[in-house]
């Protein structure tokens, strides 16, 4: 399938909503519609979950959502500890450990695919448990807005600490099969 026909695919056209979504709860955080902002944070999560099961049952499986697929899922995520955190409603220090994580894996995929060195990025399962915290914590800290009377503060602070802690085991983790998956692919490319 040519580049510009997988735009058109369903999959990829639910994540391309997922990141138009992104601008329009960045300003519903900050202009305190924390109802809007919640109500766009479920539907990012609903596209997330729709374009895996579009993918799945049209068997539209594209390069495109390949790549583009985890890239929204991290701006999304980032963006909104980001703007949580100038809204003092997250610790600085969790989006700075957040995004470093990110932003590392990032450059090191970036680099590793411009060279042609590796082309595997799949998560691991602490990986994905890592963004599954993250979902968890902000979800909270959107609900304690929405709804002030719930009661969250202990369950808000432990996923926080959470996330705190496997944003840079993860990316520890993360950093280790990469090494082995290209120390891997060195004798294979030598051949």
């Amino acid at each position: 399938m040519n580049f510009l026909r997988q735009f058109r695919a369903a999959p990829n056209l639910l994540t391309l909503l997922r990141l138009f979504i992104i601008p329009f709860l960045v300003l519903a955080i900050l202009d305190g519609r924390h109802g809007l902002a919640f109500a766009l944070f479920v539907l990012a999560g609903f596209s997330d979950g729709l374009d895996g099961l579009a993918a799945r049952l049209t068997k539209q499986y594209t390069r495109l959502g390949l790549y583009l697929d985890p890239i929204a899922d991290k701006l999304l995520l980032s963006t909104l500890f980001v703007v949580l955190t100038h809204m003092n409603l997250v610790p600085r220090y969790v989006t700075v450990l957040v995004f470093s994580r990110d932003l590392g894996i990032l450059l090191i995929a970036t680099l590793l695919f411009a060279t042609g060195t590796l082309r595997d990025f799949r998560p691991s399962l602490l990986g994905k448990f890592n963004t599954l915290v993250q979902i968890l914590g902000l979800t909270v800290v959107l609900v304690e807005q929405v709804w002030p009377s719930v009661d969250a503060v202990l369950l808000r602070v432990v996923l926080l600490k959470s996330i705190a802690w496997l944003a840079p085991i993860s990316a520890a983790q993360y950093a280790w099969i990469v090494m082995q998956r290209v120390n891997a692919a060195e004798p294979q490319a030598a051949q």
